[in-house]
């Protein structure tokens, strides 16, 4: 069978002839006792119990009450059982023992219907030492753990044989007996040894530690009779409520209890005392009205002539500690049952309150919680708010009653004002709100005229604040705000629970959202791309519309650079809205401030708007347009503005704005400042790159020439490209001058490295060569200058590999050259029957040697001819261990016969391309000179 909800337990009593009794379990009839030997269940004796290193001398043990019950193999019934033997102990008086004997049975009857898979048979005898407990499962040939030489000793955080060890941990004695078809495991808890007289004992507190009273502790005692009437009211109860005993005695404990008679307070006075025992708190009026809470503890008691009573002694609430005793439900425990209450009820006041199933998220917890507080005080709105972590502030999180839409996530302060009416850590009834405007801002221009207040406390922390509110005045008393605090402490913790897991939820799904953000935000270093991805991130995440500031310099006004709605229809009106607005100010501050102008601005325009429609224009307005209704729909909520701050300098402004009516959870907040960190540092770092982009985009136009000159009889073309992003200053550079008259100096050159110092010898070779040719130095003694400068930069010096050459067109359509090559790939010459073949031999690179001898070879190029000179980032083209080389790049030239410079400088770059899926990792320059065909005369026609 079960227990309880589960199924009733099979509890037997045994009948003796002791004519005393004792009290059962869970309130119910007692246990007849008998005086008899310790036995087992079917009558047999029991073996002698022995403690370790006694004697076997037999010991007789007195069985003066016992408890059975049967579990079914289900989950559930460990809870049963727990609560079943800790009832029975607890009605026996036994509170000593009770946590260990809960534990134990707990373990061994987990092992039972968990893991053996049988039904539990539980046992309690209570003895003239302690008590003794019996679980039996129906699996007899499981081994038992056991612990000596030879055997390993068991593991504290394994489940098997976990039982055992804690009944050799916190059992007196225990012991296992096996049956053909029962396997018993028993232990025996002695009670603790007091001094005569004491029942129970705690330890020594400090004296911070101890409770908090009055100088004088008043108890009021005042007696029931069965009718519900005061028959005795002590001198403490006349102090403590301000009434004579002579008014008190004969009228019925009604008239003074303000009992709450709701949903989720549990029992009602009249059944509380019929209770052979209550504890718990509720209110006494007093002679002027007010309601004093109390708590009390309740004693079912009958006089010599069998009249039953019912004592009440009575302290104030916060004195609850000189009447209250240890709880008897285990926290958790869902199978606890207040005593005098049906069997199979539920009977945990949270979920009478909420009802069951309660719902399993905050948002259904809390809007279930409204609608009850609303229904138990038939009031026609409630709200319920909870606390921002540092107790401050209070956040709109459900209503009934109220335009709920357009409270949501509304913050108030927690102290609105002076006195306990101004804190929402007090209870508080307003009486008639129009008497005091502004008591309650959340109730302003809704037509509540009553409202009552009560705090949601956890461990003395504020966690919340619910209300309820009426539209008549002088709806709610002192009693209603008492039964709403009850209703209250009963939902706290629950709700606090849900809040924990709803946030703990958020964080998970906020680091998951940081985490992706911060990929994204590094993943490019474009400035407008970077103001593209902030915007897309937070809506519609976060926000309904954003919009990014940026701030050039501390001189320089916020300038609005991106703007972004989640419907984009609602673009291009909430960017002419932010337009004509003044910016934010770029306050440093971290944390999210209040913009108000957007707001204030579309409303603005809509009573225009409503005023224009009803033929009521304001002359004092400037006709005009303005925002649309849809635009002040869509940008009419809250506005926030959480400052850009990378290196201690404002960069900008992130402003996230919600619908009319909306406004912004604080944990968004949160998540929203952390979202303004980084990507302010991502929004920086990508001006700086981009900074540094133009400044070396800018050097390497400054290290080639600005344009080619038109050389004639020659065809002349040049590429030129960059590997890497651009923020590199490359190390390829070329040249094309004039000389003299009819004298053309090229060059084309590589210098190791790149960056500033490659940019350095760029520009010294670069300037040089033009210099020291129009001195009228040949190429030989051009370069060996050239050299003895780059060796003087010293450390800052680069080698340089570079084919230096002087170009003389000539009237017959030819052209000579004179060429140095020194460490430079060898320019190829094409001729008109697609022969390749090098145009120089190779020298000495510059920049590392100091004494240099170079020689300039003469070279006559003749119609159709084409001389390629290329860098090494053409001829070193890789894919894999495959290299371009110079005979692939002959190769690719000797096809080019017949084509013009522009042309065939354009087929080896694409030949460049070709050769590799990967881009270009080195910089190539691609110089192409050709000597055009001539001609032929044409003549008239015959």
């Amino acid at each position: 069978m079960k227990e309880r909800g589960e199924g009733l337990a099979r509890q037997h009593a045994e009948s003796g002839d002791v004519g005393r009794a004792a009290a059962g379990p869970n309130g119910t009839a007692p246990a007849n006792v008998s005086d008899r030997a310790e036995g087992a269940p079917d009558g047999t004796a029991l073996p002698p119990i022995r403690r370790p290193g006694e004697h076997t001398a037999m010991r007789r043990t007195v069985i003066s009450a016992r408890a059975t019950a049967t579990f079914e193999p289900v989950g559930r019934s460990v809870a049963s059982a727990r609560a079943f033997v800790r009832d029975t102990l607890q009605g026996w008086g036994f509170t000593d023992v009770v946590d260990d004997a809960v534990v134990l049975t707990s373990e061994l009857v987990t092992n039972a219907v968990v893991h053996a898979g049988t039904a539990a048979d539980v046992l309690c005898l209570r003895t003239d030492g302690g008590v003794r407990v019996e679980v039996a499962d129906r699996y007899p040939e499981r081994d038992v753990p056991l612990q000596g030489a030879g055997q390993r000793s068991v593991n504290p955080d394994s489940e098997g044989g976990r039982g055992l060890m804690l009944c050799g941990a916190l059992a007196s004695r225990w012991g296992v007996e096996y049956t053909a078809t029962h396997k018993r495991v028993w232990f025996q808890l002695d009670l603790t040894q007091h001094p005569a007289g004491t029942r129970s004992a705690g330890p020594a507190l400090p004296t911070d530690a101890l409770p908090v009273a009055d100088p004088r502790v008043r108890v009021a005692v005042v007696q029931i009779a069965e009718d519900g009437r005061v028959n005795s009211w002590n001198e403490d109860a006349e102090e403590l409520f301000g009434v004579n005993s002579s008014e008190a005695v004969g009228r019925p404990l009604a008239d003074f209890a303000a009992w709450p008679h709701t949903p989720g307070t549990g029992t009602g006075l009249a059944e509380a005392l019929q209770l052979s025992r209550w504890e718990g708190s509720y209110g006494m009026r007093a002679a002027d009205g007010r309601v004093v809470p109390v708590y009390a503890s309740h004693l079912r008691v009958r006089d010599s002539e069998g009249a039953p009573s019912t004592v009440c002694l009575l302290v104030r609430d916060h004195e609850r500690a000189v009447l209250q005793t240890a709880q008897r439900t285990a926290p958790g425990d869902a199978t606890a049952q207040t005593p005098g209450e049906p069997s199979g009820t539920a009977t945990d006041p949270f979920e009478v309150f909420i009802g069951s199933p309660a719902p399993d998220d905050l948002d259904g917890l809390l809007q279930r919680t409204v609608e009850r507080a609303r229904d138990m005080l038939d009031g026609d709105a409630a709200y319920l708010l909870l606390a921002t972590d540092d107790e401050t502030e209070l956040e709109v999180r459900a209503s009934t009653g109220l335009p709920s839409a357009r409270q949501r996530f509304a913050r108030v302060p927690v102290e609105a004002g002076s006195g306990r009416y101004g804190s929402a850590r007090m209870p508080a009834v307003h009486e008639d709100l129009t008497a005091v405007p502004g008591a309650v801002p959340l109730l302003s221009g809704t037509g509540m005229r009553s409202v009552v207040t009560v705090p949601l406390k956890v461990e003395g922390r504020l966690t919340g604040s619910l209300g309820v509110a009426a539209e008549s005045a002088g709806r709610y008393t002192n009693e209603e705000a008492l039964r709403l605090q009850f209703a209250a402490d009963r939902i706290a913790l629950a709700v606090e629970r849900a809040r924990l897991t709803e946030l703990e939820r958020l964080r998970r799904g906020s680091l998951s959202f940081l985490v992706e953000a911060s990929d994204l935000l590094a993943g490019t270093l474009d400035r407008d791309q970077t103001l593209a991805l902030m915007a897309q991130m937070t809506v519609p995440t976060l926000a309904a519309w954003c919009a990014v500031y940026t701030v050039a310099d501390l001189s320089s006004e916020p300038e609005l650079s991106f703007v972004l709605h989640e419907d984009e229809d609602r673009i291009d009106g909430l960017k002419t809205l932010l337009g004509k607005l003044d910016p934010p100010d770029p306050v440093p501050e971290p944390g999210a401030r209040v913009w108000s102008a957007p707001s204030e601005t579309v409303h603005s325009a809509a009573l225009r708007a409503s005023l224009r429609d009803l033929g009521l224009n304001d002359p004092t307005q400037t006709p005009g347009p303005g925002p649309t209704l849809a635009t002040a729909a869509a940008v009419g909520g809250e506005t926030v503005v959480l400052p850009l701050v990378a290196r201690n300098r404002v960069i900008g402004m992130l402003t996230l704005g919600k619908p009319s009516g909306e406004h912004f959870r604080q944990e968004i907040l949160e998540l929203a400042e952390d979202l303004s960190r980084r990507a302010a540092l991502a929004l920086d770092n990508a001006r700086l790159y981009s900074e540094r982009t133009a400044i070396s985009q800018s050097l390497q136009r400054s290290l080639l020439p600005p344009e080619l000159p038109a050389v004639p009889g020659v065809e002349v073309e040049v590429v030129y490209r960059a590997a890497g992003e651009g923020n590199e200053v490359g190390g390829d550079f070329y040249d094309v001058f004039p000389i003299s008259d009819g004298t053309y100096g090229f060059a084309i050159g590589d210098v190791c490295g790149t960056g500033p110092e490659a940019a350095a010898v760029t520009g010294l070779a670069r300037h040089a060569l033009r210099l020291l040719a129009r001195e009228g130095f040949g190429g030989p003694a051009v370069l060996e200058r050239l050299n003895a400068a780059i060796l003087d930069e010293g450390a800052r010096s680069r080698f340089l590999t570079l084919l230096y050459g002087e170009l003389r067109p000539e009237a017959d359509g030819r052209a000579t050259l004179k060429v140095v090559c020194a460490g430079h790939p060898l320019p190829l010459r094409l001729r008109q029957d697609g022969t390749v073949e090098p145009a120089a031999d190779p020298q000495p690179l510059l920049g590392v040697l100091e004494d240099l001898e170079l020689y300039e070879q003469t070279v006559r190029l003749e119609p159709g001819d084409v001389l390629l000179c290329v860098t090494d980032g053409v001829t070193e083209r890789r894919e894999g261990t495959r290299m371009l080389g110079d005979e692939g790049l002959a190769e690719a030239l000797s096809v080019c016969t017949g084509l013009t410079a522009g042309a065939v400088a354009a087929r080896i770059l694409r030949t460049v391309e070709r050769f590799a899926v990967e881009p270009a990792s080195d910089d190539l320059a691609i110089l192409a000179m050709r000597m055009p065909e001539p001609h032929p005369a044409v003549g008239p026609a015959p």
